[in-house]
């Protein structure tokens, strides 16, 4: 069936591979017939590898397992290699009379006593050499012996008909004869050849069937054929598929048209068969989610490890005993994890598997039990992955709901996820859940695993850990016990005894029933006379399984080392195999990232010149077109590995790794010195590459041939996308490794880290994290800028990414990367010209950036980071300890979350107060901490093991407007100050000290404790101070500050250095108050928001309104440490100065950062943008600065030394929101900071300002007339004056009305020939005439009052003939027709507008108000047609401004909560959403989309493209989560409905991996 096999595999497999590779399966065909040279079986092992390959096929194919081509010939019988002592000592008693048969059979068979039951083994023919095998005459005697058994009824006619049995035979039965199941996945082709007995009888074709020596027809074999063919036609008749092929003078010839015909009807049945299955399978698979399949796939692979662990369990039972009585016993309270240590090898992972086996019988049958194997599978191998998989299987356990999608994608998120899965669960109180971390040396060190920062410190009742690791790897072990310093945790597992070795290799041996005679055993005694660990004993039976009775003396080698054991495995398979195989076969192993599989391995092997050379060194391939490893020699030399090679679960697939560290050591010295190791690297790249798949032929030199052989290796292609949903998961984890690795770096960067298909593949399959981790290997190995910047970039879009969206990756790398994307061509100019052309071709509506407009990588920005669990958890509290290595963030949901500063890598998520933090102080240089909350309770912390040491119930009551901690380390008290009393503790002992209790309504707001004097200083409203004893809490002295009586404090600092208390007050009071009562007073501007004083304790600074003043105390006083106030455009929340008093870096509401400084008084060098939200805390830790506010679940990291080469043109400095655009965003006006008396025209496409306008009093609002090139002004007098953009120097002023009051708003019309001013409750219709050089404006055409009591306007549009739209604070919205004095009230808001635009044929207009509310108004009918609200967040809202397209089609919305929308005019539909971190001040459209301006300066220039026809199943939130509502009146009214679309959060959907992931045909 030669020519059966050559055409499947050109025509038939290639296609069912495909299909396969597009459900997330890997095809892989074992023909063990296939590339074999005609040689001896010389151990007579085939038949035996043969079945073994079947049964593995059924235990792991999802879809067909057995294929048999079954034609004319029963084929080779093969003699039984073993056989029972008892049934072969029958067969010679039969064959008494015939001596020399008698010897025959003793001579190639000896008895093997170490069997159970005893076997006579058939010898390797190299066993005898120079003796002939002589197959025949053994095969003759063994079978007459059999039938005269048989005839005696000494043996049954199964056991005779073994002798007879063809290999064929032997593979059919176990493929599908000996299946229980009646749907089994086995197929057999029959081919029938029409009038073969015919011909047989003129002596033709006998080459078809099985024939004697002299060539004559084998007769027994065809009836053995014959009543094969009547089994498998009579039971199994709905598997058979037969072929009648007409008679050929030339079997096989592919030229014939009845074979032709024959051979694509046999492909094409083969392909629907197997496609067919493969199907079937996937649909009953299929009832359970993709994230369960990927689950239970991960448990199946280590219950399975486990259930192998504990078959082999020997002693330890005292052990055992006590680490159950612990668990026992801690089942009802709080406790730590318990630690099992010990050194590699010494069996911890038995030892654990043993443990989860038994803890229900202790804790009860309904116990949960979680058991990970570490680093066994790639989901086990890092931190993120293994959380993420333990939190998914105890909410499942548990019947709790899912785990939310947004909490994968930042490890600390998921920390913190798991911290309260565990709390939840304890609280249940139903079921024990026990989770075994085993080996956790073996995780990968990436986000803090070895630090364990992950590892809860205490576990609450009914929640149980056990933890292994090895005592020699990462100072784990010492990470463990300074954090958990109870010796009782701890159980370490020592050596096993001799006696115990002994019962270890017992039960071993016995689960391959064997064992050893008593020489042997004392052999393997006095190897290990003092016992040791359960490795060694493991690999002693490795050794002692394969001695037989017989085996001499000398051969009985037992080594006591792992490398020992491997050195002398290479030896051994050296010998067998040959060198070059072994050596290229363990080295790519060892040099993968992963593992390889099977099939991998084969393929490999087969574009292996040097392997292939040396299998055919003395025989032909048997096809002179196809080349590709025999898989007889992959299964022989897999089997001779043995247990070396084991599977672990990675990249979705079972890959074949090294069993051992050491192994893997041993290997790389051996068979890998680096030209070998580059060699090794570069083929597997070729590999993952798909070089030589897809038919690409592969030339070879065989000296046999002695010329080349061009020959298609037939490997599996490997395409990034098998289909539009499945990613090839594993070129994407392999190829970026191997590239690196073999030093093709221009590839790497051309084909990998610079194509976008393959960055947005390796996101979308793996998440962000995946290509971070690549960017990161390979910037470790490759200088190159470029590198560096897409890797920020991608850091700086992971945030964006809580929910995948293809497009949504394209947009943000180029609006990233389009400020460099001419700087560096070759590699960012190239992606950024990807991103374009996707985005042309994108099938859904989509916004194209057209410059970049987000945050650039290379700039102090380095990442967002976040921990918080609840989206409302806003930071309330930053605290940096002492030596700033560690930062304590409070949120408002009670969580707090420690930092390390040196890597920004979360600590400890600290889980106990249950309400708003509102205070936090670290001590003992970062090792301890004291909080206080908003559910009065004051609690203390270890920050080493993040356990709660004492939880105080303070006696605070009612939310205070001033929580204060003061921590006396020397004394050992905590002092907790708010409201009315203070409080003191002892640190040690949570022991009440005393309470100050002060007097209404001179209750205090300000408290500070002055350790060296022993004094509490307390500052109440109306300016009363009081000393009290710190060690009583007894008052001391009482007076009363002077000229404070109207004022209260604010807040308080303290310098400790100088015995001094710094108090600012309401009225802008700065009282400095020295410790025995005396005070010194200066004067601010304005009330005092914040006081922050520098780390030596010499520089104050002081926060007023939009100023922060510097000072310099000392024991004179507070004196000006510069002659002028730093100046912000917005109110100033916060400050910290640098440890070496440089500069001093303030936040403030404009969302944005001031660096200052000091050195050179005070000058801004530079600003920070990208906060996103009003800068409330700071924290700066050398270089490194932290920002957090009030308003956002997210901490800010920058670095303050970027590298200024990086520098991206200058953003806009506008932070007000105040301006207006021309030229279509190349110039834009915005009012100077401060006195706002100078209007700025700054160039965008510089990024500089390039001139100013002098105005007379502060600019309110600005309007650009782009037609007639004017710039309108309203100022806060009233008055609007108007500057020519060709001829500044012309100013026209139009005059405030009598009323004076500021200018509100100003509007045009499309024709600009009509402008309306609105003032609070007034507005006035002018026309804009043009003139020379400056336009013709008159007086008012129309002026109308709004009447309506307690609103202003707020929004107002014009339109043709005077008609004017203005909306009001109060919500209302109004069209007014000047010429005929008529008003038409529109329907309200509920608050304020806004934002009023007009279409541009005046058809429509757009409302916009506070509350995200938008409606598009049917001008003509004055109602509105489309009620449209769209959010993100519910404490950012409203509409900031928006404007219609051109053709008036879309309407582009910038709303607060830093999204812009766009909607379709006349259906009302939400197209496109764009999150673009600001809120964009100005929208205005150009031909084919927009510019806009954003509160972080930058310029926005977008495409809007919108195919003609868009998909009915599109959704623009699909990956988003927001809330739109969209109202249209004709549906409503036709059908009244809601249209209520909520973004979805689960992933986008990409397929995973099944429970087996492979389609394995014998």
């Amino acid at each position: 069936m030669a020519t059966e096999r050559e055409t499947l595999l050109k025509a038939a497999y290639p296609e069912v591979q495909a299909f396969c590779q597009k459900h997330s399966l890997m095809f892989e065909v074992i023909d063990l017939r296939w590339g074999v040279c005609d040689v001896i079986d010389i151990d007579h092992m085939n038949t035996q590898l043969c079945l073994e390959e079947i049964e593995s096929c059924q235990k792991l194919s999802v879809g067909p397992t057995f294929i048999g081509l079954l034609g004319d010939c029963y084929g080779h019988r093969p003699l039984p290699r073993l056989i029972e002592e008892k049934e072969f000592e029958t067969l010679i008693a039969q064959l008494t009379g015939d001596p020399t048969t008698t010897h025959l059979l003793t001579f190639w068979y000896w008895k093997d006593e170490n069997a159970i039951p005893s076997v006579y083994v058939l010898q390797p023919i190299t066993d005898h050499l120079p003796h002939c095998h002589p197959a025949r005459d053994l095969a003759s005697a063994l079978r007459l012996a059999a039938r005269e058994a048989e005839k005696h009824g000494l043996i049954s006619q199964e056991q005779r008909h073994r002798y007879d049995k063809s290999e064929t035979e032997w593979e059919i039965e176990q493929g599908l004869l000996s299946t229980q199941e009646i749907d089994s996945a086995a197929s057999i082709f029959l081919r029938e050849v029409e009038g073969l007995d015919k011909h047989l009888l003129e002596g033709t074709s006998t080459q078809l069937v099985d024939t004697e020596e002299d060539g004559s027809l084998d007769n027994e074999a065809q009836q053995l054929l014959q009543s094969l063919k009547a089994k498998i036609a009579n039971y199994y008749p709905q598997h058979l598929k037969v072929h009648t092929v007409p008679w050929n003078a030339h079997p096989g010839n592919p030229r014939h048209k009845g074979h032709t015909k024959y051979l694509k009807e046999l492909c094409e049945q083969f392909i629907t068969a197997t496609n067919h299955q493969v199907l079937r399978s996937l649909r009953y698979r299929g009832k359970s989610s993709e994230e369960t399949e990927g689950l239970l796939q991960e448990l199946n692979h280590h219950m399975m490890l486990c259930l192998e662990s504990c078959r082999l369990f020997c002693g330890r039972h005292d052990l055992l005993d006590n680490i159950l009585q612990s668990i026992r016993q801690n089942d009802d309270h709080v406790h730590t994890p318990l630690i099992l240590y010990g050194p590699p090898g010494c069996g911890k992972t038995a030892l654990m598997c043993k443990l989860s086996e038994q803890v229900r019988t202790l804790l009860g049958q309904e116990t949960v039990v979680v058991i990970r194997q570490l680093g066994t599978s790639q989901v086990s191998s890092t931190i993120h992955s293994l959380l993420r998989d333990i939190c998914s299987q105890v909410c499942l356990a548990f019947g709790l709901p899912p785990l939310p999608v947004q909490v994968t994608q930042a490890c600390s998120d998921l920390i913190l996820f798991f911290h309260n899965l565990l709390l939840i669960v304890s609280h249940l109180g139903v079921q024990s859940l026990v989770l075994f971390f085993d080996s956790v040396d073996q995780l990968i060190p990436a986000n803090g695993a070895h630090r364990l920062y992950w590892l809860p410190k205490d576990c609450p009742p009914k929640v149980h850990i056990v933890v292994s690791t090895s005592i020699a790897e990462y100072g784990i072990l010492e990470t463990l016990q300074e954090a958990m310093p109870e010796p009782e945790a701890y159980f370490e597992v020592g050596p096993l005894s001799r006696e115990e070795g002994g019962k270890m290799l017992e039960v071993l041996l016995a689960s391959v029933r064997r064992k050893l005679s008593p020489a042997q055993q004392t052999v393997l005694q006095q190897s290990f006379p003092e016992g040791g660990h359960p490795l060694l004993f493991k690999l002693a039976f490795n050794e002692a399984r394969r001695w037989a009775s017989y085996t001499l003396p000398s051969a009985l080698m037992i080594v006591t080392t792992a490398q020992e054991a491997m050195r002398g495995l290479c030896v051994r398979l050296e010998k067998l195999h040959g060198k070059v195989l072994v050596a290229h076969m363990l080295g790519y192993i060892a040099s993968s990232r992963n593992g390889l599989s099977d099939a991998e391995l084969k393929d490999i092997l087969s574009v292996d010149d040097e392997v292939l050379s040396e299998i055919y060194q003395h025989c032909s391939p048997p096809c002179k077109t196809i080349l590709h490893f025999p898989p007889l020699m992959w299964a022989r030399l897999r089997h001779d590995i043995g247990e070396y090679l084991v599977e672990r679960q990675a990249d979705g697939f079972a890959l074949l790794g090294l069993a051992h560290r050491q192994f893997t050591e041993v290997v790389q010295n051996h068979y890998l010195p680096a030209q070998e190791k580059t060699k090794r690297h570069l083929l597997l790249a070729d590999f993952f590459r798909g070089t030589w798949s897809w038919g690409m032929k592969k030339s070879l030199k065989l000296p046999l041939l002695g010329k080349s052989l061009n020959a298609d290796r037939k490997v599996a292609p490997q395409p990034l996308w098998f289909s539009d949903t499945v990613a090839n998961r594993r070129k994407l984890s392999e190829l970026p490794f191997h590239l690196l690795n073999a030093g093709r770096i221009e590839e790497l960067k051309q084909d990998v880290l610079g194509n976008m298909n393959w960055i947005t593949c390796k996101i979308v399959a793996t998440g962000i994290q995946g290509i971070v981790n690549d960017f990161a290997m390979c910037n470790e190995r490759i200088n190159c800028p470029e590198l560096h910047l897409i890797q920020e970039t991608l850091l700086l879009l992971k945030p964006a990414l809580d929910y995948i969206d293809v497009s949504i990756i394209y947009i943000e790398v180029l609006a990233r990367l389009h400020f460099f994307m001419f700087s560096y061509p070759d590699l960012i100019g190239k992606l950024c010209q990807q991103c374009l052309s996707w985005l042309n071709v994108c099938p859904h509506p989509v916004l194209v950036p057209l410059c970049g407009f987000l945050q650039p990588p290379g700039g102090p920005l380095k990442r967002t980071i976040t921990g918080f669990l609840k989206g409302k958890a806003f930071s309330q509290v930053l605290e940096l300890s002492s030596d700033h290595r560690v930062l304590v963030a409070g949120s408002q949901d009670g969580t707090m979350i420690v930092w390390i500063m040196e890597e920004t890598e979360v600590m400890h998520t600290l889980t106990g107060h249950s309400a708003e933090v509102r205070c936090v102080k670290v001590f003992e240089k970062g090792t301890s901490a004291v909080s206080a909350a908003m559910d009065y309770t004051l609690r203390i912390w270890n920050l080493v093991s993040g356990r709660q040491k004492f939880s105080i119930q303070d006696s605070h009551s009612g939310e205070q407007h001033l929580y204060q901690l003061h921590v006396d380390e020397r004394n050992r008290i905590v002092y907790s100050a708010s409201g009315a009393k203070v409080n003191a503790w002892h640190l040690e002992t949570a022991e009440h000290i005393f309470q100050i209790s002060g007097e209404a309504p001179n209750a205090w707001l300000c408290t500070e404790v002055f350790e060296s004097r022993q004094v509490v200083m307390t500052v109440s409203e109306g300016g009363t101070l009081s000393l009290w004893d710190s060690r009583t809490g007894e008052l001391q002295s009482k007076r009363q500050l002077s000229g404070l009586q109207e004022e209260a404090p604010t807040c308080s600092i303290l310098i400790q250095k100088q015995g001094k208390m710094i108090v600012g007050f309401s009225r802008g009071s700065l009282s400095m108050i020295f410790s025995d009562g005396n005070s010194l007073m200066k004067k601010l501007p304005g009330r005092v928001r914040f006081l922050v004083v520098s780390e030596d304790e010499s520089l104050l600074a002081a926060g007023f309104g939009v100023y922060v003043r510097v000072f310099l105390a000392n024991s004179k006083g507070l004196h000006r440490f510069m002659a002028a106030d730093l100046e912000h455009e917005c109110i100033v929340h916060t400050g910290v100065f640098s440890p070496d008093n440089n500069i001093i870096v303030t936040g403030s509401q404009g969302e944005s950062i001031q660096v200052w400084s000091l050195s050179e008084q005070g000058l801004l060098t530079d600003t920070l943008d990208g906060m996103g939200t009003p800068v409330t805390l700071l924290a700066l830790c050398g270089h490194t600065l932290v920002s957090a506010s009030h308003s956002a679940p997210y901490l800010k990291v920058w670095n303050l030394t970027y590298d200024r080469k990086h520098k991206t043109l200058a953003p806009v400095p506008d932070r007000m929101g105040c301006t207006a655009m021309s030229h279509d965003g190349n110039y834009v006006y915005f009012p100077q900071a401060g006195e706002r008396h100078q209007v700025i025209i700054w160039d965008s496409t510089k990024g500089a300002e390039c001139d100013t306008l002098d105005t007379s009093a502060q600019v309110r609002c600005l309007e650009v007339a782009e037609q007639k090139q004017l710039l309108f002004t309203g100022l806060v007098s009233g008055t609007v004056l108007v500057f020519p953009l060709k001829s500044r120097q012309d100013v026209v002023c139009i005059p405030p009305p009598k009323s004076q009051k500021p200018v509100n708003h100003m509007a045009f019309n499309r024709q600009e020939e009509q402008l309306a001013i609105a003032y609070d409750d007034l507005i006035l219709v002018l026309d804009v005439s043009p003139g020379k050089p400056c336009p013709v404006i008159d007086k008012p055409i129309y002026t109308f009052y709004t009447q309506i009591p307690a609103a202003v306007i707020s929004s107002v549009a014009v339109l043709a003939n005077y008609r004017v739209l203005y909306g009001m604070s109060s919500g209302d919205l109004f069209l007014y027709d000047c010429p005929h004095s008529k008003v038409f009230p529109l329907e309200m808001h509920t608050c304020i507008v806004t934002c009023l635009e007009t279409s541009h044929g005046e058809q429509w207009a757009l409302s916009g108000s506070e509350d995200s509310l938008q409606r598009l108004w049917d001008l003509d009918a004055c109602q509105w047609e489309h009620e449209m609200c769209y959010y993100k967040t519910s404490f950012l809202k409203g509409i900031q401004c928006a404007c219609f397209s051109k053709d008036d089609k879309y309407v582009y919305t910038g709303s607060f909560d830093h999204s812009i929308t766009v909607w379709d005019v006349l259906s009302g539909t939400l197209l496109a959403v764009q999150f673009v971190y600001a809120t964009a001040n100005r929208i205005m459209p150009t031909a084919d989309g927009f510019v806009a301006t954003t509160r972080l300066g930058y310029i926005i220039r977008e495409r809007f493209r919108c195919p003609q026809f868009i998909r009915s199943q599109y959704n623009p939130l699909q990956n988003i989560k927001a809330t739109c509502v969209v109202k249209s009146r004709k549906k409503e009214e036709a059908n009244p409905r809601e249209q209520h679309n909520r973004g979805k959060v689960s992933r986008n959907q990409i397929r995973t991996n099944k429970l087996s992931q492979n389609c394995e045909i014998m």
